[in-house]
């Protein structure tokens, strides 16, 4: 009974611990140190403060994108399209931050942070709204808006939307009256993490003590039944995917504020990406996905150390993250199967 109680907890300290051997033995094939490299990544993650705060700066994005996955997948649906929601999230913020002039801060940064939130909230609604409406699957269509998202986003920031004094694909800079407070250390650390942390204690708020949050909970664990429940099933859905898309518009207007102070083409490497990976490790938990962010944000943050100082390359983090995924997503199906 005990071992069944844990297990939820332990599987995931499995799946990391099994795919850190597997990046080991890769390392050790190639003809490497297998603890040299671990012990490279540890101290480029968390071996002085800043690699810490560069560990905090790479999961902040990722923990507002995972919790976007999250808070869908405990509706039983699988929003694939947090890095399209993210990008043009992070667009509007430029867009909102560049147009309005003579604000004071206070005004300034929640019209920026609104504008993210709300552009992300209507892009996932519309696969929210085809599911709910038109039985079209999620996946499926929140693929699709992805690649819509990043060519209308290069289509903006190379048009109307470029910045006239630059070479660079970008918008123009913001105003420095919408910018976050940042770290002066180079390590991309900004006030935007401790945005993160709350929109994960109102994640969990919302699932727990809310009545949506348990409508999203009642679908997720069985549509029919929910519905004969009384729960207006569509309905949640769609509030489920706007409620998605809004925590990965805000991870995309906390980058721009917070990091580029201006919209870059291209600037994610991928966070609504390996969202993914983080909130199935996460287990769809907020504690979890902050706990799992972080984690990819390490990796990320020491990969760059480790390849400088053991001259391993920097990819076999994406060895880590990659196990990590296929052990959490089989994980997920598991339990979706049960």
């Amino acid at each position: 009974m005990i071992l069944r109680r844990l297990a939820p907890a332990v599987q995931p300290l499995l799946s990391v611990a099994g795919a850190f051997v597997v990046a080991g033995v890769v390392v050790w094939a190639c003809g490497g140190s297998p603890l040299e490299a671990l012990s490279a990544l540890l101290q480029g993650s968390c071996g002085s403060s800043t690699g810490l705060l560069r560990t905090l700066s790479k999961a902040t994005p990722l923990l507002l994108s995972g919790l976007a996955v999250a808070v869908a997948l405990r509706a039983g649906l699988f929003n694939i399209g947090a890095e399209g929601q993210l990008i043009l999230g992070a667009l509007a913020a430029a867009w909102a931050g560049h147009a309005f002039t003579g604000l004071p801060a206070w005004v300034h940064i929640p019209i920026c942070l609104a504008a993210g939130v709300v552009v992300g909230a209507v892009w996932a609604a519309i696969p929210g709204a085809l599911r709910a409406w038109r039985g079209s699957h999620e996946v499926i269509v929140t693929i699709m808006l992805n690649y819509l998202a990043i060519q209308l986003a290069h289509f903006l920031v190379n048009g109307a939307m470029k910045d006239p004094v630059s070479m660079a694909p970008a918008t123009s800079m913001v105003e420095p009256s919408a910018r976050l407070w940042a770290a002066a250390d180079g390590s991309n650390f900004s006030a935007g993490f401790g945005l993160a942390l709350l929109a994960a204690v109102g994640v969990a708020v919302l699932l727990r003590h809310t009545a949506l949050g348990f409508e999203i909970r009642a679908v997720g664990l069985g549509a029919d039944a929910a519905r004969v429940a009384g729960v207006n099933v569509g309905r949640t859905m769609i509030s489920a995917m706007a409620i998605s898309g809004g925590l990965a518009g805000l991870a995309g207007a906390i980058e721009v504020l917070g990091v580029h102070r201006r919209y870059l083409d291209a600037f994610s490497p991928g966070y609504g990406f390996d969202s993914i990976a983080v909130a199935l490790l996460g287990g769809g938990n907020p504690v979890g996905v902050t706990l799992s962010s972080l984690l990819f944000g390490g990796l990320s943050a020491g990969a760059t150390h480790m390849e400088a100082w053991t001259h391993v390359p920097r990819q076999i983090a994406g060895i880590v993250q990659g196990v990590v995924i296929f052990s959490a997503g089989a994980r997920y199906l598991k339990g979706r199967r049960r």
